[in-house]
């Protein structure tokens, strides 16, 4: 009996596994809203109905005759070994896989200061969405915001860098959800960093009435020279024409896919927006060949792609670090190509070192043991 209960639990835990990692991946596919919205629901009743077939089929068969078993269900046996390889070795690895690649030796320091906002301003800023009941859920922790110095060592960068600050944002979210209260003490605390470039990674919106925060949010940052703006899929659903106006009134740059030069301190950096999937990939016909290239990418998918074109630092978001994470274990859903691999932290991969954000908020306001975050990313030599 103790036998077929492990089987029982290593069959329903790598079907779920399974569904999962397939599920990941189709949310890094570029779908229509309308056919993604109802993808978890879907596979919410796979998972359930796999995981009650198995429960029948391990303990009401006789294990004794498993030559008739296998030979009577084929596609069964051929799926429960899947689950059984997927449960015991293939999670296992790469769950110790993703926790070994990340934070490599270019990453010199990581100093974080954890913010309870909702303490700081003496209410909780609920705001007025639908979903704002599940920010009083217990453990939840949707307003307390990590804000994280990365040190990064890049030695081709020119001495006048040494030691210059971009301030990473991503993964807004407007929708009501924390309220603009939420982002004006945020925005506060970044400023106090004086950061001397900026660069938001997209998601600002997910309500068609919520472009309108854009500009008294963002238009509080400062910066010393320059602030670039990418969109994210959630901005694709909702008017991108007018979410990059929005952005370009408040000075910030939005290259629609493009490139350009930035003077930095006497310096030339090339700025780089690559909104793919949902958006063309960024045309590099013309790019020069040398100079230091950032890009702006919103989500961390681009990563080949960034390290087939020399890309130097690369800042992601989209993914929320899983929004959910188990102890030990990590994030679960990651909706991403390489579904956990990539789910937050500095990553480097060939020439090119690319950090991912956990994002601010999100359209649903759920954080278990995965705080919202924003980073000030510190270039040294």
């Amino acid at each position: 009996m103790l036998f077929q209960l492990f089987l029982l639990f290593g069959a329903c835990f790598g079907h779920t596994v399974v569904m999962v990692f397939t599920m990941n991946w189709l949310y890094g596919c570029p779908f229509p809203k309308k056919i993604m919205k109802p993808l978890r629901k879907v596979y919410a009743v796979l998972i359930l109905a796999g995981c009650g077939y198995f429960a029948w089929l391990l303990i009401t068969y006789d294990f004794r005759a498993w030559r008739v078993f296998a030979d009577g269900y084929p596609p069964a046996v051929t799926y429960l070994v899947i689950c059984w390889l997927a449960a015991f070795v293939m999670f296992p690895l790469t769950t110790a896989y993703n926790w070994w690649i990340r934070n490599p030796a270019v990453l010199l320091s990581n100093h974080t200061q954890m913010v309870d906002v909702a303490k700081e301003l003496g209410f909780r800023p609920l705001g007025l969405s639908k979903r704002r009941h599940l920010a009083r859920l217990p453990f939840n922790q949707c307003f307390q915001v990590d804000f994280s110095e990365r040190v990064l060592l890049l030695p081709q960068i020119p001495a006048e860098w040494d030691g210059l600050k971009i301030l990473h944002l991503s993964d807004l979210h407007f929708c009501g959800t924390p309220d603009r209260a939420f982002y004006h003490r945020v925005v506060e605390r970044c400023n106090s960093w004086e950061p001397d470039m900026v660069a938001v990674t997209g998601d600002f919106v997910d309500t068609d009435r919520h472009h309108r925060w854009i500009v008294p949010v963002l238009g509080r940052l400062h910066w010393k020279i320059g602030a670039f703006a990418i969109l994210g899929n959630h901005d694709a659903w909702r008017d991108p024409a007018l979410v990059r106006r929005r952005l370009r009134r408040i000075g910030m740059r939005v290259l629609e896919g493009g490139w350009e030069t930035l003077d930095v301190r006497g310096q030339r950096m090339i700025v780089i927006d690559h909104e793919g999937p949902w958006f063309a990939a960024p045309d590099l016909s013309g790019l020069p060949a040398e100079g230091f290239r950032l890009c702006l990418s919103h989500t961390p998918d681009n990563i080949d792609w960034a390290r087939q074109n020399r890309i130097d630092l690369v800042l992601a978001g989209h993914v929320h670090g899983g929004q959910i994470r188990m102890p030990f274990f990590g994030s679960i859903f990651v909706p991403s190509k390489y579904s956990r691999r990539y789910d937050c932290g500095t990553f480097r991969e060939g020439p090119t070192v690319m950090h991912v954000s956990r994002g601010l908020a999100g359209e649903v306001p759920l954080r278990i043991n995965c705080r919202p975050e924003v980073t000030l990313v510190v270039l040294k030599r």
